[in-house]
């Protein structure tokens, strides 16, 4: 089988970066008109070793960018109405751009709530109802970092959603629904699988684009893809050897689709690029507001 056979693979990373310098000069052209920087709060509840290594990885890539950020970690028994006080009162704080809850919380906390605290200011995961509702109408103030970083994925891989078939799998309210909605706004047929879906295969096998979001290794093989059609997994799944991988069969699948994304170093990337995106957003409608301008607020480019 030659090269030419096999998936070109989406460099997240490289194309992540790329968006990345553009956000390192908007913070400086905000620091050097406004004298203050974007700051990120980051609440973290626990030491789960998972979400200790995800902050961690969140606050270089601030720091990368030129924002600040702030933790404030809670023992695992805290209780729901400290950390609901915690997000009301950075809600309220003229020098907090963004507020980030890690996710999972302990299960005496309802999360619902604690989202709901959140200014929709500073919703800068993209999880308040808000944002969430305003995908359906397609006027959302922060898009949920996962889906958007995969449709600027898209957009960097140079692939028309239009007029496509996509198969969404997975839907969670974090990534399987917004993105289906963020497809259909660029008007692909859209259709929403699951771990539960009966005869998966049929589905995927019909896609143009095939999203994988269902958090289960190898659920998709070669097989079950189109041929050239472009794969892109955003599950994170580690093995009992250590090893991350995605929801799909990465050396089967590589052999039927035509653009591919790896596990790591494909959506991941993105994610955080696009937390950091956010980020530089709000500040930017802050400041404006400070000013009483009309807010001219800037994206991320394609890269």
């Amino acid at each position: 089988m030659t090269v030419q056979d096999t998936a070109e693979i989406i460099d997240g990373n490289a194309i992540a970066a790329k968006i990345r310098g553009g956000l390192k000069a908007r913070v400086d052209k905000l620091v050097a008109a406004a004298g203050w920087r974007p700051t990120l709060a980051v609440i973290r509840v626990g030491e789960d070793p998972a979400s200790i290594v995800y902050v961690g990885r969140k606050v270089r890539a601030c720091e990368e960018a030129g924002i600040d950020s702030r933790q404030y970690v809670f023992p695992e028994d805290v209780s729901q109405a400290e950390v609901i006080a915690t997000v009301r009162e950075l809600s309220s704080a003229p020098d907090v751009h963004g507020i980030l809850v890690q996710l999972p919380l302990p299960e005496h906390i309802a999360l619902a709530p604690v989202l709901g605290a959140i200014s929709v200011e500073k919703d800068v995961d993209g999880f308040h109802l808000y944002n969430v509702g305003g995908l359906v109408i397609g006027d959302t103030v922060f898009p949920p970092c996962t889906p958007h970083g995969v449709m600027l994925l898209l957009d960097a891989a140079g692939v028309d959603v239009s007029g496509k078939n996509a198969v969404v799998v997975g839907a969670s309210n974090i990534v399987g629904k917004p993105m289906a909605l963020m497809l259909m706004q660029r008007e692909a047929t859209v259709s929403i699988c699951h771990i539960k879906t009966r005869d998966l295969a049929q589905y995927t096998i019909l896609a143009d684009i095939l999203i994988l979001a269902a958090g289960c290794p190898n659920l998709v093989v070669g097989p079950m893809v189109k041929r050239g059609a472009v794969v892109v997994d955003v599950g994170i799944n580690r093995l009992p050897d250590g090893r991350l991988v995605g929801d799909c069969d990465f050396d089967t699948v590589k052999e039927r689709a035509s653009l591919l994304t790896p596990v790591p170093g494909g959506v991941g990337p993105m994610t955080v690029t696009m937390l950091l995106a956010n980020t530089v957003k709000s500040a930017e409608r802050h400041f404006q507001r400070e000013k009483g301008q009309a807010e001219t607020v800037g994206e991320p480019e394609p890269a």
